[in-house]
């Protein structure tokens, strides 16, 4: 659902008869210009008025959903606003987005954010003069020569790459303002909640994403169909700014990102420990569920890029090296091809089936400055990939499997999930009944699993085969897509993977891509924001600070608990500064250490700590080999 933006405002000469023609009030200016507008508009008039005879609608709802459609007629509002504001604005495209929608603007001078204040204003004056959204078709010729005449360089060049591939252009008008747009709108603008919308931001953007074209301002809203599904959302997005874990990682000093390797996160030792401690994690899991562990180059020749059709999907997204002038490698952008080739080492039997390989490898994806975010979006970072051979009829009991080590690997974290069937692209590889086949398979197992409880993502397929995605919910109630079970047929064809069956016939195994995290850098990113930092005790950097009253009279005492702790596994450490006993707690819950250990006279007869728990004022006296054995417990349960 896109925006191509067109825009048509009249000039100032001939007034009278504009405003008869177009009922709206124009001052001088131009005569030829106002007489090809004047000729525009009554031809779309005439278009509109055989569009709405043939329909009896204005607007054709399909199966979108209404709160895009809402998204959708806000961001032709929107631009109908800037229109009025900066008459000399060349639209971009506008599309409705995840929670509201944007529009991409060539303007005369940089938005400031008082701008949206203004543009908010407006936006609600044009949708309580409830302008109806009026659809009409015309050629490409017609199009582009009138869009020509207003200036709107962007949209010809849209119309131009529409005539090309032969698709029909549609127009909605709405008051003043007339769109290049496929739809579907809401029948007016009145129609959009008044209340419910919000413009949130500005950034700049290139025309369609090339660095090498005109770099636009891209003004984002938010929308909604309630006043309060709004304030909610604006409530959360607060409450998402205090936990940006760009902003924690600096406060908690866990890792850092340099123009040196842009989009590539520096791990400080601190960061480093949470990492380690997700990927041990992870390889006990791998380990538990028979999963075999390999290890690829991070660069491979060109050609089986070109072979496994990557190329195709993912040259533009690449790093390259040339090696000498006939030999060019490709930093991997996914492991897959790694695991085929140690699959085509040897020869299998049936009985090899299933072959699991885990491989927690290392990717590098070419990302544009402006889609970096922190560790969330990154250019190099490492994938908890794996790749299981399978015989056809142990596809179900695989996927199964699969599911229960995604189950296993996000309790511990407290994330609720749910599953998503993805299915056929359009750019799909392979036979149309294969991949049927393949999503019935995986239709089958959802509903076995989680009855009618999952979603369905049409078209949102890999290019070699159908999957299933998995989301996790926050502890804020955002959504984060990360586990990924994706059915192939397709590679084994490609590469020629071959097992033998009982029979000693030949046959191609089918393929199953599997990941669990996404990536170890953006897993973190999202705990981080999931925990506000405040890590449970297992991944915490320091699981327990002691803290003695005096350094002088109980700082031994304190070196005795540290190295009881120590030798049992616990990361701990002694804040013996001279700052008072206060203000050192307060440092510690800065730093989210789950239990400060205050030692003192009383402690140190006793063979005992006072533990403050994090976030508490409540301490509790207990002897050190009691707190030991409590805290490597949750250690060991990963509280």
């Amino acid at each position: 659902m896109t925006n191509r933006g067109v825009s048509a405002r009249p000039g100032k000469f001939g007034q009278k008869s504009a405003q008869i023609i177009l009922g709206i009030r124009v001052e001088p200016s131009d005569k030829q210009d106002l007489e090809i507008l004047i000729l525009f508009w009554c031809f779309l008039i005439f278009k509109i008025q055989n569009y709405m005879k043939k329909e009896q609608t204005s607007t054709p709802k399909n199966s979108t959903g209404k709160i895009e459609i809402i998204r959708h007629s806000a961001a032709h509002v929107l631009a109908a606003a800037v229109l009025e504001m900066f008459p000399e604005a060349k639209f971009g495209t506008g599309p409705a987005i995840e929670n509201g929608f944007y529009y991409d603007i060539d303007l005369p001078r940089t938005l400031i954010p008082e701008d949206l204040e203004i543009l908010e204003e407006k936006m609600k004056a044009i949708i309580k003069a409830n302008h109806p959204f009026e659809r009409a078709e015309a050629s490409a010729a017609e199009a582009k020569e009138n869009f020509e005449k207003l200036g709107q360089i962007y949209k010809v060049e849209l119309i131009s790459e529409l005539e090309k591939s032969g698709e029909q252009i549609s127009i909605y008008k709405s008051g003043h303002f007339v769109d290049l747009c496929s739809g579907p709108h809401l029948d007016s603008t009145g129609e959009i909640p008044i209340g419910a919308f919000k413009l949130t931001k500005i950034s700049g953007a290139y025309w369609k994403a090339d660095e090498k074209n005109k770099q636009m301002q891209r003004i984002y809203g938010v929308a909604f169909e309630t006043k309060d599904a709004l304030k909610e959302y604006l409530h959360i997005m607060e409450e998402a700014e205090k936990r940006d874990h760009r902003k924690i990682g600096k406060e908690l000093d866990l890792f850092s990102f340099h123009p040196e390797a842009p989009g590539m996160p520096f791990f400080h030792p601190k960061g480093t420990i949470i990492y380690n401690e997700l990927k041990n994690f992870w390889l006990e899991a791998q380990k538990e569920f028979e999963y075999s562990n390999v290890f690829c180059p991070s660069m491979l020749d060109v050609a089986i890029w070109k072979k496994s059709g990557h190329w195709d999907h993912y040259k533009d997204d690449m790093y390259f090296v040339s090696v000498d002038e006939n030999k060019q490698f490709g930093l991997r952008p996914m492991d897959c091809p790694g695991a085929i080739l140690i699959y085509n080492n040897s020869l299998k039997s049936y009985r090899d089936l299933p072959l699991r390989y885990a491989e927690p490898g290392l990717i590098t994806r070419r990302e544009k400055s402006g889609q970096l975010g922190g560790l969330l979006r990154v250019q190099q970072f490492t994938q908890d990939d794996a790749h299981i051979f399978i015989r056809e009829d142990q596809i179900e009991e695989e996927i199964k499997k699969v599911i229960q080590l995604v189950d296993k690997m996000y309790k511990p974290f407290g994330l609720e999930y749910k599953a998503f069937l993805s299915t056929r692209p359009d750019d799909f590889m392979g036979e149309a009944r294969v991949w049927e086949k393949a999503e019935q398979d995986l239709k089958k197992i959802l509903q076995e699993i989680y009855g009618d409880n999952y979603g369905l993502k049409e078209k949102d397929g890999a290019f070699y085969g159908p999957k299933i995605d998995f989301q996790l919910k926050d502890a804020i109630g955002r959504t984060w897509q990360c586990a990924t079970i994706q059915l192939d047929f397709q590679m084994p064809l490609k590469f020629d993977c071959r097992y033998s069956d009982k029979d000693g016939q030949e046959k191609n195994p089918v393929l199953i891509h599997r990941t669990i995290l996404g990536s170890f850098e953006r897993f973190m990113g999202i705990l981080i924001e999931h925990y506000a930092g405040a890590f449970p005790v297992w991944l915490s950097p320091i699981q327990a600070m002691i803290v003695p009253v005096s350094e002088e009279k109980f700082g031994a005492y304190a070196e005795e608990v540290r190295e009881k702790l120590a030798a049992s596994g616990v990361r701990v450490k002694i804040d013996a500064t001279a700052e008072s006993l206060g203000k050192r707690i307060r440092n510690a819950e800065k730093e989210k250490i789950p239990y400060m250990l205050v030692v003192g006279e009383k402690e140190m007869e006793s063979q005992s700590v006072a533990v403050r728990p994090r976030g508490t004022k409540d301490q509790t006296a207990m002897k050190v080999d009691e707190f030991v054995k409590k805290i490597t417990g949750e250690i060991q349960e990963k509280k």
